[in-house]
């Protein structure tokens, strides 16, 4: 018989571990960002903001 508590446990584990090395590696890059002399902000508009007319349907 498939031992699910079991399954469960290992992909909880492995998941939890992932998400914690992606918030690490982001944490890391946000560093070497502010520190990084060249620097610029960008302002990103979504679709939303789009200065274009909206099309009628």
């Amino acid at each position: 018989m498939v031992d699910y508590k079991e399954m469960y446990n290992v992909l909880f584990n492995k998941m939890t571990d992932i998400i914690e090395e992606i918030q690490q590696i982001q944490l890391q890059t946000e560093e070497m960002y502010i520190h990084s002399k060249d620097r610029e902000f960008v302002l990103l508009k979504s679709g939303k903001d789009s200065d274009q007319p909206k099309k009628k349907e």
